[in-house]
């Protein structure tokens, strides 16, 4: 088992704290709050809920179009194969 050390994580933590502080500023320049942006979390969360399920609601018909299709095709390959093999085997 790997032993903790305190040394490993130095730099990452070293960078994770200069690129928040570079994006911070980025941000406050910009006039953003922390407050609105936790706040607009929430919203964002629910935004990308609605696309994912209009995504579904696109790909669903698509999906069932193209299984009446392919299904009874891997059906009859299937079938094929078992007939095939079970003829090589007597």
């Amino acid at each position: 088992m790997a032993k903790f050390a305190l040394s490993n994580y130095r730099v990452p933590v070293l960078k994770l704290i200069v690129v928040s502080l570079l994006i911070g500023m980025v941000l406050a320049f910009f006039d953003a709050k922390p407050e609105e942006l936790l706040a607009s979390l929430g919203e964002t969360v629910q935004s990308n809920f609605r696309v994912l399920v209009s995504m579904v609601e696109w790909m669903v018909p698509y999906i069932l179009l193209g299984a009446v299709v392919v299904i009874p095709i891997w059906v009859i390959i299937l079938v094929w194969r078992m007939v095939r093999d079970k003829t090589s085997r007597d």
